[in-house]
């Protein structure tokens, strides 16, 4: 899975499940602010990122997420470890 496809999945969830407006989405966009999500909304973001991708976020991995763009490349990450395992 390419970069290109990571961020259209991750984008694609975002605006079915969570209702995010796909205008408010860009990679230097605040990732909190943008999503407005609770901690349950949280736990919701990493099965739904599980399911998807199949990777596993912890509560570590969030730490310094702070833009789309290092989220995606949080995401990018975990799958090319899995990958390569």
């Amino acid at each position: 899975m390419n970069k290109a496809d990571i961020i259209e999945t991750i984008n694609g969830f975002l605006v079915e499940e969570f209702e995010v407006d796909r205008d408010t989405i860009s990679p230097e966009a605040n990732l909190k602010d943008t999503l407005g999500l609770d901690s349950l909304d949280y736990v919701d973001l990493v099965v739904t990122i599980e399911a998807n991708f199949g990777v596993k976020l912890g509560e570590a991995d969030f730490v310094g997420i702070a833009t789309f763009q290092n989220f995606y490349d949080l995401i990018e990450n975990k799958i090319k470890v899995k990958e390569n395992a």
